[in-house]
């Protein structure tokens, strides 16, 4: 498959100015947990940064539109073929910088690219808890699901061995060093390191 057609079927990969890698993202208004917590103070999806700035489909309705399209292409039966040839060659990939899993479907077409590209570290931030498979079953090697703390200002539990939580306040341990830095991971890969057992991100 050609790369015209593969993004043709999925709708394309994103580029972001903080990330050293291109990204794939979903329309936030899909989210499922996230849809809930938006609803509620002192979550991470109640003052999401999906739905400000160059994300608002109001500014950017062409951005808008991109990941609606990228939504409608996640049940193509070549998805998995298309977005595989879209990430080979890749020095890492970041799932979903807008988004969330749409069901355990979704997550298994994404073992199966990560599978297919094993030689990408890939990481995965998720709310939806209901699609996990229980740590230590098989799990693409080079893919590193993090589980979002659903509120804010609060240390990770023992369900999931990866995490990140949004912070007010930085306490001991890895925090995001991007408002630091002009906004941009720089040499920072803590989200794909499996040695990193939370990132904490600093509330925006």
């Amino acid at each position: 498959m050609l790369k015209k057609e593969a993004i043709k079927i999925t709708g394309g990969l994103t580029k972001t100015t903080k990330m050293p890698c291109p990204s794939y993202s979903l329309p936030a208004q899909a989210c499922i947990t996230g849809a809930k917590l938006r609803k509620i103070e002192g979550t991470p999806c109640n003052k999401c940064y999906a739905f400000k700035g160059n994300f608002n489909p109001k500014f950017r309705p062409a951005g808008h539109a991109a990941r609606i399209r990228r939504l409608e292409s996640l049940t193509h039966p070549q998805w998995v073929e298309a977005m595989t040839v879209l990430i080979k060659g890749l020095p890492l990939f970041r799932w979903h910088d807008s988004g969330d899993l749409q069901g355990a479907w979704h997550l298994k077409n994404i073992f199966e690219v990560c599978e297919l590209t094993p030689s990408i570290p890939h990481w995965l931030p998720t709310q939806e808890r209901q699609f996990l498979p229980l740590p230590g079953s098989s799990i693409p090697k080079n893919l590193l699901i993090r589980l979002s703390n659903a509120k804010n200002d609060t240390k990770p539990g023992n369900a999931w061995d990866h995490w990140s939580t949004v912070v007010t306040t930085p306490r001991a341990g890895h925090v995001c060093p991007a408002p630091d830095q002009g906004n941009v991971c720089g040499s920072c890969r803590a989200c794909w390191s499996k040695d990193v057992k939370e990132v904490q991100y600093r509330i925006h």
